[in-house]
């Protein structure tokens, strides 16, 4: 083979002109097609390995992008579970340490001291640091890729698929807030959210807390111990028979009436709970959300804080009877920090119940608002360890790619609220179950909407 034909392979090394043109094409090929440098210039085997690999690596990618396009739901299901997320870490890590091999390769067949001294230098630098953008990106969603798989076996359930009921999804969203001055945790913040299994349209049931008489379906635990309603006819086993009650009492005095809730991810309160929420709205509960409002501090700042607007100021307390005023949080857009959040969610002095609500929904859709993909990706590290001390659920982990698609959906969508408030024609301490039931089918299944098959 002449020098003409092959320069790349057998260039005139007396000539410094010719070997620093060819520098800069063997780095520019193996950034482009990673291999190609060396079938085209030394080790033709490593060459063809690194060209596999290569085509591999585009081919995948290009099935992604289509399945992207075509069935996202597919995608978010292959990326949302562990062994998946631990495949795609060692799969990285092997193309992170070829592309290593095939950069010091090709700064070997460079031959720096062939190439005119002025160049030397620069063709050196570019090639590490590609090596190291390229490489060091891999290795960094290697990282990412096990710290994702950890979080989700953390926090999600093993678990098969469920399919919806009447054609919705029904999830209790517990705010949990275990203070100093009370007996275990008990949820502050009760929320249903349904949504539709085909639209993502979300119709969120705000429970005031205070709610009483609260009534259990028959196939409860509870609904023999109070047959006419939580504490109804003589009393509970706590000091106040109210709806966020129901969690203490079953948690800490009678855990024995959910047996298997701990087997099954769950925990006898939360159990307890569900079937409350399933006895005030009429809704059957598939899953639930517990979210620590302690620990959801650390999730806003690990999020970078969060925007809201403000309508009043709101009272920060100095202690934990919420009596005395530390300082306010004014009225207006405020960014808030997770301390400034958390008290914005929960704080009480001259206010009602059910201004908390208001402002614990608005807390809630203004995170989810700021959930984007690249708020998540660059503070991944931060929200997967805040987020497995923050949340607790049973969904399974086999849903989650489902779920990412359809709250993609729901995000496009106006959220319909069902605030059971005396705004609304239901007082919480003298509550008319019947009414509370219509109110929320009417808003989950609108007259001229039937309710789908299962």
């Amino acid at each position: 083979m002449s020098l003409a034909a092959s320069p790349i392979r057998f260039p005139d090394v007396a000539s410094r002109t010719v070997m620093t043109r060819r520098a800069w094409w063997l780095i520019v090929l193996n950034v482009l097609i990673p291999g190609s440098a060396q079938v085209l210039a030394g080790d033709r085997k490593l060459g063809r390995f690194g060209l596999g690999a290569t085509l591999t690596l585009w081919l995948l990618a290009v099935a992604a992008l289509v399945v992207w396009f075509l069935w996202p739901t597919v995608l978010y299901t292959v990326f949302s579970t562990s062994i998946t997320l631990w495949v795609v870490a060692a799969l990285l890590v092997f193309y992170a340490v070829l592309w290593v091999i095939l950069t010091l390769d090709t700064l070997r067949l460079v031959r720096l001291v062939k190439t005119a001294p002025s160049a030397r230098a620069w063709v050196a630098a570019l090639s590490v640091a590609l090596m190291v953008a390229v490489s060091g990106t891999a290795a960094y969603g290697a990282y990412l890729a096990t710290t994702a798989s950890g979080f989700l076996s953390s926090v999600f359930v093993a678990g098969p698929s469920e399919p919806p009921i009447d054609g919705r999804y029904n999830v209790l969203l517990l705010g949990g807030d275990a203070g100093p001055d009370r007996d275990g945790l008990r949820p502050d913040s009760i929320r249903v959210v349904s949504i539709d299994a085909e639209t993502g349209q979300a119709v969120t049931i705000g429970l005031p807390r205070n709610m009483v008489d609260v009534p259990f379906n028959d196939d409860s635990p509870l609904s023999s111990l109070y047959p006419e309603g939580y504490g109804a006819i003589d009393g509970c086993e706590v000091d106040v028979c109210m709806l966020n009650s129901i969690y203490t009492e079953v948690e800490l005095k009678s855990p024995d009436m959910y047996p298997d809730a701990v087997s099954q991810g769950s925990e006898p309160g939360i159990e307890a709970m569900r079937d409350a929420a399933e006895g005030i709205t009429g809704l059957p509960i598939q899953y639930y959300v517990l979210i620590d409002m302690a620990g959801f501090q650390q999730l806003i700042d690990a999020l970078g804080g969060v925007t809201i607007n403000v309508p009043e100021d709101v009272p920060i307390h100095a202690d934990e009877t919420f009596t005395t005023v530390a300082e306010w949080i004014p009225a207006g857009e405020q960014h808030l920090d997770g301390y400034h959040a958390l008290w914005y969610a929960r704080s009480r002095h001259g206010t009602s119940d059910y201004d908390r609500m208001a402002r614990q929904l608005q807390l809630q859709e203004a995170v989810l608002a700021q959930f984007n993909a690249a708020n998540v990706l660059s503070k991944f590290q931060e929200i997967a360890a805040a987020g497995s001390q923050v949340v607790k659920t049973d969904v399974p982990q086999g849903m989650l790619g489902y779920f990412v698609n359809l709250a993609s959906k729901t995000k496009e969508l106006p959220v319909i609220d069902v605030p059971l408030v005396p705004d609304n024609g239901v007082d919480p301490e003298d509550p008319d179950y019947e009414y509370i039931r219509q109110l929320v089918q009417q808003a989950v299944f609108p007259p001229t909407q039937e309710p789908a098959e299962g």
